[in-house]
């Protein structure tokens, strides 16, 4: 059987009123109304069968009334047999709307008028219909002013150069900084490394690491080379296990810490070391830091004019390229400048007024942040002779220091800090931490500006890779700092809110960081 369309309580009073008043004039007989009022709703279906009343016509569509009122837009239903209604009294909605699903109805040809009862339940009808309106235009409102709350609003910043835009709110990205726990978790095993322990039986297996036979070899024969040449047939040649004595005490001397006290004095009778003395003669050390050597000096000449660390670039290349071999570095890996103090002449010696030794040789180190382990060093020659400065020279280094490594978090000073840097690292799955410098292209001058600043306050800005925050710890200092794993505007809830310095390894890189 085909279904039809429900009628709704206003919809089936009208069909009733307008079929009624069509059909008044072809009544029958008055007899059959007198008997239908003084029967009950149970007698009526009977008595109706017995009177033969028309039908309703299902193809029947009633006319609206009045303009106000909307016709029927299908078809009556069809009625089941039972059911029919009452000459003056239309039941509730739910009882119409079982009505409309019957298959066959007969109406009777009489008027039929609305009771009060059902004009109360239209009414109320209405009035939830009227409420639910209302309701739904509170929640409009509501939903309004949370979008107009200041606090929510988003606030955008342009870039200096441009290129940027930055936003006060963070990216919904899912991704979140990782705490120290969860770092520690998710980084592979950090310390010595399977190769190491598989070869570590005693300490002499140990110095071997760091000391294998292939630079042993390189250091020997080019050092009695230098000593034949020097001392003639005065030199004795030198064997492995002169070359480990020698080496041994430069270490012992800096484990003593007697960087700058004088051989004399390490191997004095009284108040030197007895190790010093019994290892081998002052003389002999003289003799081997005269003629030490890590190259040919015949061919230096060409390899110099290509390369100012040609005396030593052959060892110092297999010697750093061990330093991975023997340590995991931690999650988190410092990359800083080192200047080794020196004052002898070097075509590469550099001046920095802030270092405590002014005068040395720079070298670019990535450490452990934990066990100050170094796990690559570059030594800086400076820019070739007639040609450019180096462009970009910061991300350059911390891309070499890098090389090899994933899952770290890298921290590095505003030297190296920047922009491009941070995106450099996200492919390397590296993080990057630091602060940079206010004359940066891609920081936006909103957080560089320091006027109307309060004490400790901080502002925050993010782009889909970076987090950027200006800190400003007292009046003429604002502190800037970039990070790529940091992706909320947390700040710190300690009382001091210190701004403090962080000396890594040797205390020579100042890194500023907010506590």
């Amino acid at each position: 059987m085909r279904r039809q369309k429900r009628y709704t309580a206003e919809e089936a009073c009208e069909l009733i009123l307008n079929y009624v008043g069509e059909n008044n004039d072809q009544e029958d007989n008055a007899e059959h109304h007198e008997e239908e009022e003084s029967m009950d709703e149970e007698d009526s279906g009977s008595e109706d069968k017995e009177n033969n009343d028309e039908v309703i016509d299902p193809t029947y569509r009633p006319h609206a009334t009045s303009s106000s009122e909307e016709a029927p837009t299908s078809p009556a239903a069809e009625m089941e047999e039972g059911y029919e209604v009452k000459e003056h009294e239309v039941g509730s909605e739910a009882e119409m709307e079982d009505v409309s699903e019957v298959e066959d109805c007969t109406y009777h040809d009489e008027e039929e008028e609305l009771t009060d009862e059902e004009e109360s339940e239209m009414e109320e009808v209405s009035e939830v219909e009227d409420c639910t309106y209302y309701e739904e235009e509170e929640s409009t409102d509501g939903e309004e002013s949370e979008e107009e709350d200041p606090a929510a609003i988003e606030e955008y910043f342009q870039s200096k150069d441009e290129t940027l835009i930055w936003s006060t709110i963070p990216p919904s990205d899912g991704r979140h900084m990782l705490t120290a726990e969860r770092a520690e978790r998710e980084t592979s095993h950090h310390g010595a490394t399977a190769y190491s322990r598989s070869r570590i039986d005693d300490i002499k297996s140990t110095f071997y690491l760091f000391l294998p036979k292939s630079i042993e070899e390189v250091v020997l024969n080019m050092t009695n080379k230098e000593g034949k040449r020097v001392y003639g047939n005065k030199w004795r040649k030198i064997d492995p296990m002169d070359l480990q004595a020698y080496v041994g005490l430069l270490i012992l001397a800096g484990v003593y810490r007697s960087s700058k006290e004088a051989t004399a004095s390490l191997w004095h009778a009284e108040s030197g070391r007895a190790i010093f003395r019994a290892t081998m003669t002052l003389k002999m050390f003289h003799k081997i830091s005269r003629v030490i050597r890590f190259d040919d000096k015949d061919t230096r000449a060409d390899r110099r004019a290509r390369d100012k660390l040609a005396p030593i670039r052959d060892v110092w290349d297999k010697w750093v390229s061990l330093l991975p071999l023997m340590y995991d570095p931690g999650t988190n890996v410092t990359v800083y400048e080192r200047l080794l103090p020196f004052r002898g002449r070097s075509p590469f010696k550099q001046y920095i007024p802030s270092k405590p030794g002014k005068y040395g040789i720079k070298i670019w180190a990535a450490c452990d942040a934990r066990s100050s382990y170094a796990w690559n060093m570059q030594v800086y020659t400076g820019k070739p002779a007639g040609a450019k400065s180096e462009k970009n020279q910061g991300m350059r280094v911390v891309l070499d220091m890098t090389e090899g490594l994933q899952g770290k978090t890298i921290t590095c000073d505003n030297f190296f800090t920047s922009h491009a840097l941070g995106l450099q690292l996200l492919k390397r799955k590296l993080y990057m931490v630091g602060p940079v410098r206010r004359n940066k292209p891609e920081l936006p001058p909103a957080l560089v500006s320091k006027t109307d600043r309060a004490r400790f306050s901080s502002k925050f800005a993010f782009t889909e890779t970076h987090a950027l925050v200006s800190y400003h710890p007292k009046k003429p200092r604002n502190v800037l700092l970039m990070s790529t794993l940091h992706r909320d505007a947390a700040v710190s809830n300690r009382d001091d809110k210190s701004f403090e310095k962080l000396n890594v390894l040797e205390r020579n890189v100042d890194m500023f960081y907010v506590r």
